[in-house]
């Protein structure tokens, strides 16, 4: 297979992270994540976010941005976790529809992604991890990362919302879509085979399907 760019979207807790380590360790690419400790403006937005929630959507735009176009001059095929689509269509969304990111910001925002986006490269696929907002919720409690203890269901839905209807319309590359809820590709070898198939399949055009194991 050719080399590939593929980007891995989904709600918080539906497993991207886990799978881009797997795909990524099984099929020899490289794997790409969000970054988060080295973000210095976490600390600011969770403690004010209306405050500083431009300047954290505009730093991870940034990171996401260089981490892709230094991926697609490599040579190797690479796997990401998460989109620098979702930075725009989710998040920033969010944070405007809650008043933590004003109009006048978001639109700035807005005017700088689009930019962006007419300059890189489609990637070959993006795979959307699809799970319920109970299995979300249970998942992240039972990581117990501290920045994450303020999410709500409400806002795991509002989110759940905003997947879909940015989805419904988006044409840039091919989609599989995957039901993680009864996927467990951390310790079934069996469940990540499927995956893989599904991937290789889809990027070769043999079908576009939602599937669970």
């Amino acid at each position: 297979m050719s080399k590939r760019i593929i980007v891995v979207a989904g709600n918080i807790g539906a497993g991207k992270t886990s799978l881009t380590e797997r795909i990524g360790a099984r099929l020899g690419w490289e794997s790409a994540y969000e970054s988060v400790t080295d973000n210095p403006y976490l600390p600011d937005f969770y403690a004010d976010m209306r405050a500083w929630s431009f300047h954290l959507q505009i730093f991870f735009l940034g990171h996401r941005c260089r981490q892709y176009l230094e991926l697609c001059d490599s040579p190797q095929s690479a796997i990401l976790d998460r989109s620098i689509f979702e930075d725009a269509y989710i998040f920033a969304r969010a944070l405007h529809q809650m008043n933590n990111l004003n109009e006048r910001d978001y639109i700035s925002y807005r005017r700088v992604f689009d930019l962006i986006m007419n300059h890189l490269p489609p990637p070959d696929l993006l795979i959307y991890l699809k799970a319920p907002v109970p299995v979300l919720l249970q998942r992240i409690q039972s990581r117990g990362r501290a920045i994450e203890k303020g999410i709500t269901p409400a806002y795991l839905t509002l989110l759940d919302s905003f997947y879909e209807e940015w989805l419904a319309s988006f044409d840039v590359c091919p989609i599989l879509t995957i039901r993680s809820d009864d996927l467990d590709f951390v310790n079934q070898p069996k469940h990540l085979e499927v995956v893989v198939e599904h991937i290789q399949n889809r990027l070769s055009g043999r079908e576009d399907l939602i599937f669970s194991a």
